[in-house]
C-alpha cells in the first residue's frame, strides 16, 4: 500500500483495506500492518503469495474474489505482477465470485517482472498474461516513466487510461536523519537478492582502501550466498549483516547509503534517503536517474564493481561543504517531486476517472 497518512484518508473519507503477503516481511511487516490496522475500515488480510507463477495462485485469487464480494469496494488496486494478477484474474475466469457492484480494477506494475526478457519462458508467459489482463484493467498508474516505457515496449500500449504518478513521502519523512555514533562507513538497505546488486557491492567494497565498514540491512533468498561471498573475500570482520528494521533507523546504521541495483523502477529507499539528507551512491538503472535529476551524472552504471567502488570512494572523500550543498540540492528535488500530496492527488484522479467509466 502507498504510504497515505491517516489525515489524508480521513479528509477524503475513504474506507480502505489491505491484502498482503503473509510469507515475507517478517516481524517488521507485521508491525507496520498492525500500526495501520486501526485506520483500515476494510481490515488487513494476509495470504501466502508466491513471487513466481504457482498453481496455488488460483486458490488465492478465489479467496480475494470472495473477500471483494463480501466487502464490496469500489476500487481493487493490485500492486506488482502478483497483486495485479489477483486483482484482475477473477474478472476473466468463469465461475469466480462476482463483485456485488461496479468495481474498477487498477494495476501498478513494479520493476521486478518488467525486467524479464521477452525471449525467456517466464517473460513470454508474463507478457502474454499482461496483454490478456489489460482487457479488464481500468487504470494503470506507473510509478516511473521507465516502467511506463518498458511496459509499452515489451507488452503493449494499454487500452486503459495510464499515466506516471511518482511515489511520495509523508511530511515527517523529510526530517533529517543523523548517523549513529558507531555507524558504518556504508550501508545497504533492501532485499538480499541478486537483482539488488549486493554481490557487486561486496566486490566493490573489497577493493576500497583504509578498511572501511559496511552494514547490510535486510533479508532475502540470496542472503546465504552473500554471506559466503563476504567470507570468501575476507570481509567478515568489516561487513555486518543486520535484520530488517524501519527505514529511518536503518539509515542511521551507515554514513553513506549504497543502492547498487542491477534492476529497479523507482526505489523508495533512494527517495527516503534523499529526503532525510543522507549521502547516496546509486546505480543509473530504471527510474533512479529521474530521482537524482540534476545530479544524475554522478551515478555509476549497474553491474560494474570498479565503477561502483570509485563512486563510493568519491562520496567518502567529498569535502563537507560540497557534500552539504549536494544534500541540500537532492532534498530540495525530493520535496519538489516526491510528496504524498502529489501522489495521492494523482491516484485519486485516476480512481475517479476509472469509476466514472465503470459506472
Amino acid at each position: 500500500m502507498s504510504p497515505i497518512s491517516r489525515a489524508h484518508r480521513a479528509r477524503a473519507g475513504h474506507r480502505v483495506g489491505i491484502v498482503a503477503d503473509s510469507s515475507t516481511g517478517g516481524a517488521e511487516a507485521a508491525r507496520l500492518l498492525d500500526a495501520l490496522s486501526p485506520d483500515l475500515a476494510l481490515g488487513v488480510t494476509r495470504l501466502p503469495m508466491r513471487r513466481l507463477p504457482n498453481p496455488d495462485d488460483l486458490r488465492i485469487a478465489w479467496r480475494i474474489a470472495r473477500l471483494t464480494q463480501r466487502l464490496s469496494p469500489d476500487i481493487l488496486h493490485g500492486h506488482g505482477a502478483k497483486g495485479g494478477l489477483y486483482a484482475r484474474l477473477p474478472a476473466l475466469l468463469p465461475g469466480f465470485p462476482a463483485p456485488a457492484g461496479p468495481l474498477a480494477r487498477i494495476y501498478t506494475p513494479h520493476g521486478g517482472s518488467l525486467h524479464f526478457r521477452p525471449d525467456t519462458v517466464f517473460g513470454a508467459i508474463f507478457f502474454a498474461a499482461e496483454r490478456i489482463m489489460a482487457r479488464v484493467t481500468d487504470f494503470i498508474p506507473f510509478e516511473s516513466d521507465y516502467a511506463r516505457r518498458r511496459f509499452y515496449d515489451v507488452i503493449a500500449t494499454p487500452p486503459a487510461r495510464a499515466c506516471v504518478i511518482h511515489n511520495g513521502l509523508l511530511p515527517e519523512e523529510f526530517a533529517p536523519v543523523a548517523p549513529a555514533p558507531d555507524a558504518a562507513d556504508f550501508v545497504f538497505i533492501g532485499e538480499m537478492r541478486v537483482a539488488k546488486g549486493v554481490e557487486d557491492l561486496l566486490r566493490a567494497f573489497a577493493t576500497l582502501p583504509a578498511e572501511p565498514r559496511l552494514a547490510l540491512v535486510g533479508s532475502g533468498s540470496d542472503e546465504a550466498a552473500f554471506r559466503a561471498l563476504s567470507a570468501q573475500l575476507d570481509l567478515s570482520d568489516r561487513v555486518h549483516f543486520l535484520p530488517r528494521m524501519p527505514t529511518r533507523e536503518a539509515l542511521r546504521r551507515g554514513r553513506i547509503l549504497v543502492t547498487p541495483s542491477r534492476a529497479e523502477s523507482l526505489p523508495y529507499i533512494v527517495i527516503e534517503a534523499m529526503a532525510a539528507r543522507r549521502p547516496i551512491v546509486a546505480t543509473a538503472i530504471g527510474g533512479v536517474p529521474v530521482i537524482f535529476g540534476r545530479e544524475a551524472h554522478r551515478l555509476p552504471p549497474p553491474g560494474d564493481p570498479p565503477a561502483l567502488a570509485r563512486a563510493m570512494q568519491e562520496a567518502r572523500d567529498m569535502e563537507e561543504s560540497t557534500l552539504n550543498a549536494l544534500l541540500d540540492d537532492l532534498a530540495a528535488q525530493a520535496q519538489e517531486k516526491f510528496t504524498v500530496e502529489q501522489m495521492t492527488a494523482g491516484i485519486l484522479r485516476g480512481y475517479g476517472a476509472a469509476l466514472a467509466t465503470r459506472g
